[in-house]
């Protein structure tokens, strides 16, 4: 009778054999990517495929490090790595070490080691970057003179601004040879002076963008006195170009919006700023109106005639006080003399007169007050209330005592 084996001894049995067979570890395998897939656990899963069978593949994320580009289906790569069993499963799948693109693997070693090397020299540090004018009249464009950047570029700069002129130097963008028409382009247009320089192309493969990544027209990008916008392909796609120049626009579309101010923009920042002048200054006048009120009034006070209006109010208000002064002064010895009157007209001979008394004086008009003051046969002046008595003393009679 056969031997009867497990299914995992079988799966076991057949995994041993491939993992450990040299022909399927570290070997390269060519193909066209598809089902590509990016897990969330970061590992990537997917197939290379010829025209009669396919093979599944699996990149783990600690291998991510050594893919210089997004893996996407369709992309003809080499994929270098060692076949491995899923023992549970019964599957084998190709566990991938490195991926390279098919045929430019070579170029993106070239590309890197070249990026590194003018990183490294400063080409690329930020502080080297020149700043694009604000306001630009002529706008320099090196490109293709037949490719749609030139007309995507013109159509954004008449939309926002009617008034900037476009100066193209044509040159090739790809193809052997194309870095040096691009470096004599470049080098045309700084000559004639225009306010910024764009540099680019539509998308392609990294083969179709390569000579974008050549060192000298690197260095004469660096060099060029006029500021360069690079729009090299799409927003996924980065050249030396990118890097090196002062600023990097995801399409050409976009480096038109960089370099090209709205005009109706402008017109409404105008607008601003002359509502927020006209305020500023109006609020500088009144404040300068209140200050010449201020200081009119303080020169009023120290001139002349303004101390002489001063000191006319200080009279007029020393003069109503005294006024109230002597008028209080005045009724309170007004008050005093008539309380005087009444006490004094008390004291008055006439009122004792009035009363029934007589005033009696002697020839030479002293005031009899006693019987010592007169002898028998001397004239008296009796006065009463409505006349005097003339009189003659006959008798002289003093008051007994206790009268």
């Amino acid at each position: 009778m056969a031997n009867i084996f497990t299914v995992t001894e079988i799966n076991s049995y057949i995994g041993n054999k491939l993992q450990y067979d040299p022909g399927l570890n570290n070997i390269s395998v060519r193909g066209e990517v598809s089902n590509c897939s990016y897990s969330s656990s970061g590992h990537i899963y997917f197939s290379v495929k010829d025209s009669n069978s396919q093979l599944s593949c699996a990149l783990f994320k600690n291998r991510l490090s050594g893919l210089k580009f997004k893996l996407k289906d369709g992309l003809s790569v080499v994929v270098t790595g060692s076949i491995n069993v899923y023992i549970p499963g019964g599957r084998y799948s190709f566990i991938a070490e490195k991926i390279e693109m098919e045929g430019v693997g070579a170029l993106y070693e070239k590309y890197e080691k070249l990026k590194a090397k003018l990183a490294e020299e400063g080409l690329f540090a930020p502080e080297h970057k020149k700043p694009l004018p604000k306001y630009v009249r002529t706008v320099g464009v090196v490109t293709s003179q037949t490719g749609a950047v030139l007309h995507d570029i013109m159509n954004i700069t008449s939309r926002r601004n009617p008034y900037v002129n476009i100066r193209l130097a044509p040159a090739a963008v790809q193809g052997t040879g194309a870095a040096r028409t691009l470096i004599s382009a470049l080098k045309r247009l700084e000559a004639t002076k225009p306010d910024v320089i764009i540099i680019g192309r539509g998308g392609g493969s990294f083969e179709d963008l390569f000579e974008f990544n050549d060192e000298e027209l690197a260095r004469a990008i660096y060099d060029c006195s006029i500021p360069v916008i690079s729009a090299v392909g799409h927003e996924v796609d980065f050249t030396i170009c990118d890097f090196v120049s002062d600023l990097r626009a995801p399409t050409p579309s976009a480096a038109a919006e960089l370099a090209v101010y709205s005009l109706d923009d402008l017109h409404g920042s105008l607008i601003d700023y002359h509502s927020t002048l006209y305020s500023l200054m109006q609020g500088r006048i009144d404040q300068y109106r209140n200050r010449v009120k201020i200081k009119a009034l303080s020169l009023e006070k120290m001139s002349p005639s303004g101390k002489l209006k001063v000191r006319k109010q200080q009279l007029k208000q020393i003069s109503a006080s005294l006024d109230n002064n002597f008028k209080r002064l005045f009724d309170r010895k007004k008050h005093l003399l008539k309380l005087y009157a009444e006490r004094l007209e008390g004291f008055s001979p006439l009122k004792k007169i009035r009363s029934g008394y007589a005033y009696v004086t002697d020839d030479e008009e002293r005031n009899i007050k006693s019987i010592r003051g007169v002898s028998k046969g001397d004239p008296l002046n009796i006065r009463v209330t409505d006349g005097m008595i003339r009189s003659v003393v006959e008798n002289i009679e003093p008051l007994n005592e206790g009268e």
